[in-house]
């Protein structure tokens, strides 16, 4: 696949180094063109110089951004990733009065979705941490990565993309169920924050049965 990755930090450089790793074409840009450029070095991928370039000669776009950052680069690439498949793999966190916390309102990725109403929005590779995104297996175990979205070929497509670097794919449905995967994702950040944790934990559903009609 052609993939363009957007941001490259932990996330960005994780990905872009198993994307290219599985044989996968790989472009990275960022707010910061030397780092983004440094990043495409280390990883044996390409870089473009803005974030609609990258995004107009891909297949799908990754968004390795944080969560406050989706509303403006949404903007600069919305005609640029028109008809395509944007991936979203960001989480949110804050700290209340008893720690970690995270509001139950609509998820990220649906956010995303109104944000480009004429792009593919895809939920995944958000329950992993960095180093589980350059390498699926904890503890002799092979990863889970999950997968929500509404359109069926795009979702196929990320699918792929999941298992093409190492990690088992996973339909958990349609986008709506974006919202679960980041509860899940903030319960792993959680209680590695809390429990000063080596952040290499990650999840494996066992026995998952198959996507019901009714999901």
């Amino acid at each position: 696949m052609n993939i363009a990755i957007i941001g490259a930090g932990n996330v960005g450089r994780a990905l872009a180094a198993s994307f290219a790793r599985a044989g996968h074409s790989v472009t990275i840009t960022s707010r910061d063109p030397e780092h983004a450029g440094t990043v495409a070095s280390e990883t044996r991928t390409r870089v473009a110089t803005s974030n609609a370039e990258a995004a107009a000669a891909a297949e799908v776009v990754v968004l390795a951004i944080p969560a406050g950052s989706l509303e403006a680069v949404a903007a600069e690439i919305r005609d640029a990733a028109r008809g395509k498949i944007v991936v979203d793999p960001t989480n949110r966190m804050a700290f209340g009065p008893t720690g970690p916390t995270i509001d139950s309102g609509e998820s990220n990725a649906e956010r995303l979705a109104a944000l480009l109403p004429d792009s593919h929005v895809v939920k995944a590779f958000n329950t992993l941490f960095a180093s589980h995104q350059a390498d699926p297996i904890a503890d002799g175990v092979q990863l889970d990565g999950f997968v929500a979205a509404d359109d069926a070929t795009a979702k196929a497509t990320v699918l792929e993309l999941v298992r093409s670097v190492g990690l088992n794919p996973v339909d958990v449905g349609s986008l709506a169920r974006a919202q679960q995967l980041e509860q899940l994702a903030f319960l792993n950040i959680a209680l590695n924050v809390v429990g000063n944790g080596s952040w290499n934990s990650g999840w494996k559903l066992v026995a998952a049965p198959s996507l019901a009609a009714a999901v």
